[in-house]
């Protein structure tokens, strides 16, 4: 780090503040502690510190001036205790964060040390330290290391061990939603099967306890490129045993490898990966929430599923200008029920996209891709809404183009747009042809070093050409139109411990009275991360 960053760093060690609680024993320790510090007797420095607390000295600024002694001690995780008292003023709170980073880079923990610069820079009390705060954070995105004899021998310590990384995460919560089963909100008549009598869904409400989970090791074998393996396990688990029914775990194993180079302006990514995932649930009946049955058959399986399949994606960057591909296909197969047909199929998915960065602050992106599903076992519509079990299996083909714009208001605050419309071919008789709008914003804004706030909405328009609502011919032609509005609001307790305020609101919205229903899911959870 420059000379400037190091006497920012002690900056205040030099500011004789009165301490008006305190007794006169402690600011005088405290007082002599400021003038070893400024002669380099950091540890005698220290002493004195600790005897001004003991004396019942309990400031910010002696938590500020312990910390930056206990930097220039090499003894930086004690530093950083310090500092993150020191960090409660508001007044002291930049300046602490500066220097929570400058402990976390000279202990050679660089995404620390980018996250606390990043909190630095991006609070407005001072200009000058966010202006460090930006050189710093340059310098370490460029690889660049400052020539501190502690900071390399700890380097050369831990090179061995850093040839393997283990990062974890762990979300855990409590919920209430309105529309476990996804239930219409009104009586219907089954236009499908007329001869029933009208039917009355059966709306519930209910709490949940949603789980996230996940790990991550990578071998980094080469200077660019590494191995790695991750898991990751989702689920909720509603409470009520009546809704048990509604319980959904889905499971993903990745195996594959990373390749990232940069230099100057420039940088490439490659991201390579084998994927099998397992999903388990019940598929129920959304009128009543039991499980499905045909003939007096149980198929409430059928639609659990293992998947596997690779997974390639590629990304390069000159400057403002990037490019991007990805390419994956996945076999889908679910579980066989003999008195239905089975929904396995094969998956397949073809995108690029373009970016350019117009200002700082802006960037406008382009993506086209086509992706196809391809059912063995179901049969294809026939013009008439029927699906006769002799018809050759579905296949849908679809293409895809969508416009995305972000820019960004202020450091801490920015707000994106998207449009995109799916184009989707029913390749046998065309029946369930559509073309999908899809528009969607999402804002997001950190009010503080601790704060994050996230919004997102989407509202899409499903156009069919000839599908029937109900699949009756003497019906309209089947209508659908989606939203959904997202809001999260995350406070950080600790660096890796957080605590998250979520709520969803889903609203379908069709003429085939099957499919129409609204629901809201809110839960409040502790996310805990380690990298």
């Amino acid at each position: 780090m420059p000379a400037r960053a190091s006497a920012v760093a002690v900056a205040l060690i030099c500011q004789l503040t009165g301490a008006t609680a305190a007794a006169m024993s402690a600011e005088e320790f405290f007082r002599d502690g400021n003038r070893l510090f400024r002669d380099d007797l950091y540890w005698a420095a220290l002493l004195r510190y600790g005897q001004a607390a003991e004396a019942g000295l309990d400031t910010p600024l002696l938590h500020y001036n312990t910390g930056v002694a206990h930097y220039k001690a090499g003894q930086y995780i004690r530093a950083g205790e310090s500092l993150q008292k020191a960090a409660r003023s508001p007044k002291l709170r930049q300046l602490a964060h500066y220097n929570l980073g400058l402990s976390a880079y000279a202990a050679g923990d660089s995404d620390e040390a980018l996250r606390w610069f990043r909190y630095a820079r991006d609070q407005g009390a001072s200009e000058d330290i966010s202006n460090l705060a930006r050189t710093a954070i340059a310098r370490i995105q460029r690889g660049e290391r400052a020539e501190d004899p502690v900071y390399q021998q700890k380097v050369a310590e831990q090179k061995e061990r850093d040839i393997f990384n283990f990062s974890y995460f762990a979300s855990v919560g409590y919920g209430n939603d309105t529309n476990v089963f996804r239930s219409p909100s009104e009586p219907y008549i089954d236009f499908a099967n007329p001869n029933l009598p009208l039917i009355v869904p059966v709306v519930q409400t209910g709490s949940y306890l949603p789980y996230d989970l996940g790990a991550k090791y990578t071998i980094n074998t080469y200077r660019f490129e590494g191995f790695y393996a991750a898991y990751r396990a989702t689920g909720d688990y509603y409470q009520d045993r009546d809704q048990s029914d509604a319980d959904e775990f889905r499971h993903e194993l990745r195996i594959g490898n990373e390749y990232v180079r940069r230099k100057d302006d420039r940088k490439r990514e490659v991201f390579s990966s084998f994927r099998f995932a397992q999903r388990d649930g019940v598929y129920y009946d959304p009128d009543d929430g039991l499980p499905r049955a045909v003939g007096g058959v149980d198929i409430g399986k059928r639609m659990n599923y293992t998947r596997y399949g690779p997974d390639i994606r590629f990304r390069q960057r000159w400057g403002k200008l990037g490019l991007g591909a990805v390419a994956k296909g996945y076999l889908y197969d679910y579980e066989d029920v003999e008195v239905v047909p089975s929904y396995d199929h094969e998956y397949f998915l073809f995108s690029l996209h373009t970016q350019y960065s117009f200002t700082r602050t802006s960037l406008l992106r382009i993506t086209a891709e086509k992706f196809s599903r391809r059912y063995s076992d179901r049969p294809s519509f026939e013009p008439d809404g029927t699906q006769p079990i002799g018809n050759p299996g579905v296949r849908y083909d679809y293409i895809g183009l969508s416009l995305l714009a972000r820019q960004r208001i202020t450091r801490t605050m920015w707000f994106g747009f998207e449009y995109e419309r799916v184009d989707r071919e029913d390749r046998f008789a065309g029946y369930n042809n559509y073309v999908r709008d899809h528009y969607e914003f999402e804002y997001h804004w950190s009010p503080g070093a601790r704060f994050d706030l996230e919004l997102s909405a989407y509202y899409r328009n499903y156009k069919y050409e000839n599908a029937f609502a109900f699949n009756n011919p003497a019906l309209p032609n089947k209508t659908l139109e989606t939203a959904r509005a997202d809001a999260t609001f995350s406070y950080r307790i600790t660096p890796r411990l957080s605590v998250s305020l979520e709520g969803r609101f889903d609203d379908f919205v069709s003429n085939d009275a099957r499919i129409q229903y609204d629901r809201g899911r809110y839960s409040l959870g502790f996310v805990w991360r380690q990298d």
